[in-house]
């Protein structure tokens, strides 16, 4: 028995769903096609997808393709939603990459292509919806070749394209002309090929031509394109066969290999338990089994272990109790601390994947429901670690997001999954501050006893290394502090840090502990939980800090005409043009832009260019802040008060909790 894990990805609205549904409805995991229009998908389950007709959260739905189970990844198709795709993506075996007859290549599709081409993972084409009117799938290839890559190789064509009738004829692996397409693809990476072709000997034929092409398509080198439509089910016994016969599936063992796996979703009961869908790459896993996760980020928490106290393995539904082994995909429960990215074992493919760059205050329509509102979001902040939670004082609470759907699809889940109707303000730019010099700061025991307790506490602040976040350190004398002190103002320091000088999070920072003291009888931890953000914003103060704001890696194509307006425009968002080369169509301008400039461009681009315009944008990091350094607002408009938030600090000291 082989198992084949795969993900479904597509720009919205180029079928993806729909042929989710096609390629089960075939394969006989479900009795009938279900419709996005209708709302009765397989796995477009919640309320919004329903409605929307869009996928917005990962699902997994298992079929047989003859002694190979094949597990169907059906990954968002948003662009609110990349940061789902990547997780997906590092536990997939290949994938399908969607793209309508009819709409081409679309911004999102290229930018689904350069992850999956940047991950090396075998990929084969779908040019769907042949039938529907204007389909053009020799339009659709060119513009693969010109946009996506040239690496291709089309395995069919397909007769009277744009009607009901529209049919697709598969390529034979014996075809000669197949042969010699292909024959001249494979020689640029194998140099046994291009000797022969050199030599003039003919390529090969069969399932010898079959192997070669299997073999690039693993390595991520090459990729075939299929075409069809699920809804009349034209070319889907062709893509179903190529899933098998090109994408490389993994093998069963003995499972003698150490255990050693990744969590890429997490559902929730209504009772609150958490089943974690985990990939196993390695060894075996069985009911009642203990097992070690690391986070996929050591500062999101300590590893935790725990007894698997439900296991079952997808695609063997009824089966409880069967051992989940390498390359399948388990149900897991029992370990109520697992989250999205834990692992067990080292880490298989590197994601590395963003932090949102938008933030909504959210408050409860009825205000008894606060403290569920808070339990709900912070449920939801498992199954997706990249949605953050923040306390902001007088506020509410604070939601990091990556864009204005995600945002819907929270409330939608937040009312459908935990019956709380909740009220979200208009989004702002998340920026960040980082020290632009030194500063120190102390307090002794005897004035610090007026305000926060009989003990000392001396903090220096210093510029840290990009990218290394906030880093806490002690000149003091080892065991000069009782563990419960130290811990609680490295702690504090920590949650300080959440808001510097400006109201943003502080970041790239180093605080070192240069003083400490306290008197033995008459102290408590809650005494340096009270006095340690006082200390440490008097020595940031004296540091000071420099605001950051969130940029885009952007690539834009533009026909001739309208480049110059359209860098006018990518100037007054402010905008860094990098480069601009010309193209067969036009000119492509890459440079980074920051975020609260993009959208604004993009409903811009479409006058610009005729509706000519491709845009497309990645994560990019930050960049300083030029001119006046923006400060944080309430929604009111007023900005946050220092103040108010170290007494924030300062009544959780006491508790020893900080929301």
């Amino acid at each position: 028995m082989t198992t084949l894990n795969i993900g479904i990805l597509a720009h919205v609205d180029a079928g993806k769903t729909s042929l989710t549904e096609r390629l089960l409805f075939d394969a006989g995991a479900i009795h009938r096609l279900g419709s996005v229009d209708s709302g009765d998908t397989r796995t477009d389950t919640g309320r919004i997808e329903r409605e929307r007709g869009i996928t917005v959260r990962t699902a997994v739905a298992p079929f047989r393709i003859g002694a190979t189970r094949v597990n169907l990844i059906d990954t968002p198709g948003h662009a609110d939603f990349v940061a789902e795709v990547e997780r997906a993506l590092s536990v997939l075996d290949g994938a399908v990459l969607v793209l309508s007859a009819v709409e081409g290549v679309q911004p999102h599709t290229r930018l689904l292509m350069r992850v999956l081409r940047r991950m090396r993972l075998p990929v084969l084409l779908f040019v769907n919806k042949t039938d529907r009117g204007g389909a053009d799938p020799e339009r659709v290839l060119d513009q693969v070749r010109r946009r996506l890559t040239d690496r291709v190789l089309a395995l069919d064509t397909v007769r009277e394209p744009g009607t009901r009738g529209a049919r697709t004829l598969s390529c034979h692996w014996d075809d000669p002309g197949l042969a010699e397409r292909a024959a001249e693809l494979l020689a640029e990476e194998d140099d046994t090929l291009l000797a022969a072709l050199v030599d003039d000997r003919p390529p090969p034929l069969g399932d010898a031509l079959r192997e070669n092409v299997r073999d690039q398509v693993g390595r991520g080198l090459l990729y075939p394109v299929l075409s069809g439509s699920a809804v009349t089910g034209a070319g889907i016994p062709e893509l179903t066969a190529a899933l098998t016969e090109l994408l490389p599936a993994t093998v069963r063992t003995d499972g003698s290999e150490e255990p050693h796996g990744t969590v890429f979703a997490i559902e929730r009961s209504a009772s609150g338990e958490k089943t974690g869908y985990l990939r196993l790459f390695s060894g075996r896993l069985a009911p009642r089994d203990r097992v070690r996760f690391e986070r996929a980020d050591p500062a999101d928490g300590e590893p935790h272990q725990g007894r698997i106290t439900y296991l079952e393995v997808a695609g063997s539904e009824g089966e409880r109790g069967r051992s989940l082994t390498a390359g399948g995909i388990g149900r897991i429960r029992g370990l109520p601390g697992l989250r999205v990215g834990d692992r067990m074992g080292p880490p298989t493919v590197p994601v590395s994947l963003a932090d949102p760059a938008l933030e909504s205050v959210v408050r409860p329509v009825r205000p008894q429901d606060s403290i569920r509102l808070h339990a709900a979001l912070t449920a939801l902040s498992d199954q997706d670690p990249l949605i953050r939670l923040r306390t902001v004082p007088g506020e509410g609470l604070s939601v990091l997001l990556h864009g204005e759907v995600q945002k819907e699809v929270v409330a939608a889940t937040l009312a459908d999954d935990f019956g709380v109707e909740a009220v979200f303000a208009p989004s702002s730019v998340v920026h960040t501050e980082r020290p632009s010099g030194s500063g120190t700061a102390i307090e002794p025991i005897d004035l610090a006893r007026e305000i926060g307790g009989p003990v000392t506490v001396g903090l220096r602040v210093d510029p840290g290394e990009e990218g290394s976040g906030v880093v806490f350190r002690r000149e003091t004398e080892l065991g000069a502090l009782l563990a419960a002190y130290d811990h609680a103002v490295e702690d504090s320091v920590r949650d300080t840090l959440r808001q510097g000088l400006y109201g943003w999070p502080v970041t790239d920072c180093v605080v070192t502990l240069v003083r400490s003291g306290y008197i033995a009888p008459l102290t408590e931890a809650a005494h340096f939980r009270l006095l340690t953000p006082m200390v440490l914003m008097r020595a940031l103060d004296a540091a000071g800090t420099r605001v950051h704001e969130p940029v885009r890696e952007f690539e834009l194509e533009v026909p001739d005409d309208a480049l110059s307006a359209a860098v006018s425009h990518l100037h007054a968002c402010g905008a860094r043009v990098r480069d601009s080369v010309r193209t067969a169509e036009g000119w492509r301008v890459t440079g980074e832009i920051p975020v609260r400039g993009t959208d604004t461009f993009r409903t811009r681009l479409s006058g610009l260019s005729r509706g000519e315009g491709v845009w497309w944008t990645r994560p990019g990091g930050d960049r300083p802040v030029r001119g006046r350094a923006p400060r944080r607002t309430r929604t009111d408009g007023n900005p946050l008060n220092p103040e108010e938030y170290l007494v924030h600090l300062g009544n959780a000291g006491r508790t020893g909790i900080v929301g």
